[in-house]
């Protein structure tokens, strides 16, 4: 049987599926750079950038084996681990700002891929099923669904903060299905981590689309089992294609 006839749901992931994270690099930047100065550090822009980078894939190592995690924890454990690299003391109170200016950031600049709307809306008037799945607190997905006029898209959308399970766990992926009414194998999983979406998602017996784009790296990459995709898109239209061969 053809994927055509198989697939009736879509489930995507979120931040580097259907937006980017490269429109929104600056202003990370920009803001380790205020983090640095609350912190009382000077150090050069290359310092900041490259033990931020180091930063990340540890919390991300010590923390993805977890089946279950909020981002918030991963995100303080990140700046800790930046701010000791670098000399600094975190307080609580700073914790609490660069959450809530990190928060922010995310919500308000980021900006859907060229295609995603007219992706979605032809991808429902072909009777297709439509989700979101996404390793993130409610405090950012909500937000940003609101803020991207996505409701009327989607059928459905589930944090892993909702499902109290992270992806690459098929805890996530089981309570996606049980929410839509499908099950794994009429599902197309389309992400931008192998190690996280991917792996996942072949893992409960979806098939999976992975979507890549030059200079922008999913958080968490390289820690975990990667894995080989059914299908390898740059843009989200190319979704089209693989349900109708």
């Amino acid at each position: 049987m053809g994927a055509s006839a198989e697939i009736s749901h879509v489930f995507f992931d979120f931040g580097g599926t259907l937006f980017s994270y490269n429109d929104i690099g600056g202003g990370t930047f920009n803001l380790l750079l205020e983090a640095a100065r609350r912190l009382g550090i000077e150090a050069a822009p290359r310092e900041i950038g490259l033990q931020y980078r180091r930063a990340s894939k540890d919390a991300y190592s010590a923390i993805l084996p977890r089946p279950y995690f909020l981002h918030r924890d991963l995100f303080e454990d990140t700046f800790r681990r930046y701010a000791q690299a670098l000399g600094g003391v975190v307080t609580p109170e700073l914790l609490d700002w660069f959450h809530e200016a990190q928060r922010e950031l995310v919500t308000t600049t980021f900006e859907l891929r060229e295609d995603c709307l007219a992706t979605l809306k032809a991808l429902r008037e072909r009777g297709r099923v439509l989700s979101i799945v996404s390793n993130i607190d409610d405090d950012y997905l909500i937000p940003m669904i609101e803020r991207a006029g996505l409701g009327k898209f989607l059928d459905h959308w589930s944090s892993s903060e909702e499902a109290r399970s992270c992806k690459p766990d098929p805890g996530f992926y089981h309570y996606a299905c049980e929410k839509a009414g499908c099950t794994a194998d009429q599902v197309l999983f389309v992400g931008d981590s192998p190690e996280q979406d991917i792996a996942g998602a072949l893992g409960v017996g979806m098939r999976t689309a992975l979507i890549r784009e030059a200079g922008a790296s999913p958080p968490g990459h390289g820690v975990g089992d990667s894995a080989e995709p059914h299908h390898v898109i740059e843009a989200l239209g190319e979704i089209l294609s693989i349900l109708e061969s």
